[in-house]
């Protein structure tokens, strides 16, 4: 594909960076890349980035990155509004979202939503700490590592049980599980925690690391493999005429939720009602979406701007309904919590990087009052 194509779908996160250094207002204004075998490198170039962006934040100046969806205009001036900050662009992740604004969902619970895309420039840490959106979306690891510098974000709805990181391989190159990767180069985003995962369990012992640069290395090579979300490059791969084999990090133990709907706690305490309307419509927009998703993808198809296609979605939907609903869960399902998996979480990231280890709780990540009983 084109590169705009491969971008979208790269996974590219230095908005999902952990950020440490300097605080400002309660969150940090540094960044951290976990790669290399230590437990954290700084990069003073993202520190400066990071820096400028917060400062710029702060002042009320810097630019968003494509369209805005919204859920309708404000019956009245008392009407409730909310910001939801994608953590990317709009794609099959956030399918839930877009289709609570394209069924008018969020307005029937009388809150006036927009959504943002996300993109390489956006921070969603200091998006929630400044105000400048009440909700976004991001992965479970990112609330934990987000609180772990004080950032006061809490997980209050989960749409996708099983995570889509994969790697990917052609199916011709020999590999068959994580154990064969001994002698591929990994085209990967240094930095993410799910690498530090692979290394632990010396899975990434006499692979060479080289950076991201999308599908186009496995078609020439069959000793390349690449990081990758299930929904996304598996049919970037198929369209280029070669056949993709996924080995999925949920399999291995590596299982953070994903598409995880977070607040601040402060919103939590000040305004639950708030909360409470836009965790609702969020879960019903997860549901139909899941159901029937052609709205969505609709709203979806006019948000993104880099080459989405709408053949691109159908695969990409279908790939991610049994994430959301893994084995023989029920529609109902959809959004739910438990404590065993919180506390896995923060166990495995305490152990791959111990000089934060029980900085952050556990219960302190979520909250499930907004959501029914299971």
């Amino acid at each position: 594909m084109n590169s705009p194509i491969d971008t979208t779908f790269a996974k590219w996160e230095p908005s999902r960076s952990v950020m440490t250094g300097t605080s400002l207002g309660g969150l940090s204004t540094g960044a951290t890349v976990r790669g290399g075998r230590g437990p954290s490198i700084h990069v003073r170039f993202i520190v400066l980035l990071n820096l400028i962006a917060m400062v710029a934040m702060a002042s009320g100046c810097g630019s968003r990155e494509g369209p805005t969806a919204t859920s309708g205009e404000r019956s009245d001036s008392d009407a409730m509004a909310a910001t939801i900050q994608l953590n990317w662009y709009p794609e099959a992740e956030h399918g839930g979202v877009y289709q609570a604004v394209a069924e008018g969902l969020y307005a029937s619970e009388g809150v006036d939503v927009t959504v943002r895309p996300g993109g390489r420039a956006i921070m969603v840490a200091p998006e929630l700490g400044f105000g400048r959106c009440q909700f976004a979306v991001v992965n479970a690891d990112d609330v934990v590592l987000y609180r772990r510098e004080g950032a006061d974000v809490v997980a209050v709805l989960a749409a996708v049980q099983n995570h889509p990181r994969c790697i990917l391989v052609r199916d011709d190159s020999g590999v068959e599980s994580f154990e064969d990767l001994r002698g591929m180069t990994l085209q990967r985003q240094p930095g993410r925690m799910f690498l530090e995962y692979l290394r632990s369990r010396g899975l990434l012992e006499g692979v060479r690391e080289v950076a991201y640069n999308g599908v186009a290395g496995l078609v020439t090579d069959p000793k390349m493999a690449i990081q990758a979300y299930s929904f996304a490059e598996p049919y970037q791969l198929r369209e280029q005429g070669v056949e993709p084999r996924v080995l999925m990090l949920s399999e291995l133990g590596w299982n953070p939720y994903s598409s995880v709907l977070v607040t601040t706690g402060e919103l939590i305490r000040d305004d639950p009602e708030l909360v409470g309307r836009v965790v609702r419509a969020t879960r019903d927009g997860w549901q139909r979406y899941l159901t029937d998703p052609q709205l969505g993808n609709d709203a979806i198809l006019e948000a993104n701007e880099y080459g989405m296609t709408e053949a691109t979605l159908r695969f990409g939907t279908a790939e991610l309904r049994p994430l959301a609903l893994p084995g023989d869960a029920e529609i109902e399902s959809v959004g739910q919590m438990t404590a065993e998996r919180w506390q896995t979480l923060v166990r495995q990231i305490d152990e791959l990087d111990p000089s934060g280890a029980g900085a952050v709780r556990p219960e302190d990540c979520y909250s499930t009052e907004f959501l029914p009983d299971p």
